[in-house]
This record gives C-alpha cells, structure tokens and sequence, in this order.
C-alpha cells in the first residue's frame, strides 16, 4: 500500500508535470471506485489543475475554473479530485496518454493479478495518467469534491508526522490516551496520519521497540526515541523518492525498507534473522535481536510470545 513517502512523491510529481494543464477527458472505468456524484466527474473537464496535495495516504489534485475561458461544468471555482489508492492501487503516468474510450465497468475483470483502469484523465498537451488497481478485492476510492474535508476519512485524520505539533509530548499524549500495541498506533489513521504497514515495522526497528508493546508501558525516554525514528525513517524515504518518477517508486520503496518484506534475511543493523507475523490479511516483519530481546513473537492468533 503506498503510505506518505510514496504519495508524497506522486504529490510533487503530479504538482510538476500536472500543474497548468486543462483536464480534456476524464473517463471512469470501474464505476464501484467512484465515490462521489455531485460535482460530477465531468466536472473536472475544462478546468485547470493549480497544484497537487496530500491528505495523510490521500492524494489531492486541485483544479480551477480557467481565467478568460468558458467556464467548466459545474457552478464551482474549485473541485478536488482525491484519491485513495489502497492496497493496491497505482497511478501510472504517460507522456502521451491514451485516447481510445473508456469503457464503464460496475466490477473488476477476473480474478488475477493484473492493474486494471479504474480511471483515465487526460491533459490539452497529451499527457495523462491511469488510475489503476491490482487484485480482486477493489478498493481504490475516487472522489470529486469541492473540499477534501467532504471526504470523511480526511476529515478524521490525525497529526502529519511532519507537523511542528507532532512532538514527543503530543506522540506521549497519543500514547497515554488509550492502551494499545504500538504498531497499531503508529497504524491509526486518526491519530497519525500517513504511517502504514511497511514504515512502521522500520520505524519501530529503528527505535528497537517491539510491535506489540503497549503505549502506556513507555517510559518518557522510549516515546522520544519512536518519535525520532518516525522522523527519521520517514525522512528518508521521502529523500529517497523525491524526484522520481511514478514508475520507479514502488521499487524505491522494496530497496529502501530495513526488515518489512525481508523475512528471512539478514538484520542490517546486528545481522540476525528478519522474522515475520502473519496475520489473515497482512504481516509484519521484525529483528528479534533488535526489537524483542531475543524472544520470537508468536503467530498474534495465539496472543502471546513464545516462551
């Protein structure tokens, strides 16, 4: 799932290259990923895109009626086209979009692994890009507002872990504020917004604190080091992304990661094994050497360590 570096990146991507362009054609083809009708997708046509955003894991293109020209449907100067892009869902950019139809599509197409378009927009210079989903469990939303805060997720979403308020003692706040498993925190989109799966095994192997330790068992100087690693590890990839293009970010992310999606090999830090927990829908990975004093975490359907 691509968490806040990689939609940063695609933010900065699409505010350098999308950033002045009229919207031609936006076409939907996998109707179930439309969550909005009013303003209407053909809303977006005629009007101009005066920059990019992000909202947590949300991506928000921002589009204006265009000056001295006639005006775009809809009675609107502004509408946002925001994206969540789930799982797995991608934007894929093309210098040269395109231009054969859409055709609307209430589901996805069979069963396999394969991207399929759930929506194409189209610039006046030919450039565009495809919003597209792998898998069979859909669930890459879209939706044309005329404020992001309309959508309910980005409403309730929490502290940016860049916001100057995100301070130890607001992290120690969040902590304190109800007894769970820390990863699961860090996880919270309502009260930390942006961090998902993948960054927060990294970042709590850079503060060397198990996933599964409670928030209110922290001490003052174990919340100062999670929020250091939230910004270092963060920092990083959003360094490491920057610049490039759409294509080349989901690799980006494989090669920067310390333990998730390496289990099996080596800790980069101590050297010691990368160990994985399964869940029913996700995993998680970790160094036992680093996080939990040795011990080997037991598959979380049995609640417990391994004694």
């Amino acid at each position: 799932m691509p968490e806040l570096p990689e939609v940063e990146a695609l933010v900065r991507f699409l505010d350098d290259r999308a950033t002045g362009r009229t919207v031609v054609a936006a076409d939907v083809a996998q109707i179930a990923a439309l969550k909005t009708f009013d303003p209407p997708v053909g809303a977006l046509v005629g009007r101009v895109v005066t920059g990019a955003r992000r909202h947590g894991k949300w991506l928000d293109l921002v589009l204006a009626q265009p000056v001295g020209g006639p005006p775009s449907p809809g009675p609107d100067d502004e509408v946002h086209l925001v994206v969540h892009l789930a799982r797995a869902g991608w934007l894929r950019w093309s210098e040269k979009a395109p231009t054969t139809p859409v055709r609307p599509r209430l589901g996805g197409s069979g069963g396999g692994k394969a991207a399929v378009l759930a929506l194409r927009v189209r610039f006046d210079d030919g450039s565009g890009f495809d919003l597209t989903e792998a898998g069979t469990r859909k669930r890459l939303a879209v939706h044309v507002v005329r404020h992001p805060e309309e959508v309910r997720a980005i409403e309730t979403l929490g502290i940016e872990p860049f916001d100057p308020g995100f301070t130890p003692e607001a992290l120690g706040a969040l902590m304190a504020a109800r007894n769970q498993q820390v990863k699961g925190l860090l996880r919270d989109q309502s009260s930390i917004a942006g961090i998902g799966n993948a960054y927060s095994d990294d970042i709590l192997h850079a503060a060397r604190t198990s996933p599964f330790k409670l928030t209110r068992s922290f001490t003052p100087d174990e919340v100062a080091r999670v929020h250091a690693a939230v910004g270092e590890v963060l920092a990083e990839a959003v360094a490491a992304s920057s610049g490039k293009p759409a294509a080349e970010l989901k690799d980006a992310k494989r090669a920067g990661m310390r333990v998730h999606g390496r289990t099996g090999l080596p800790c980069p830090v101590c050297g010691d094994t990368v160990r994985e927990v399964s869940f029913a829908d996700r995993s998680l990975q970790y160094c036992a050497t680093c996080q939990t004093g040795g011990q080997v975490l037991a598959d979380r359907r049995m609640s417990r360590l391994l004694k």
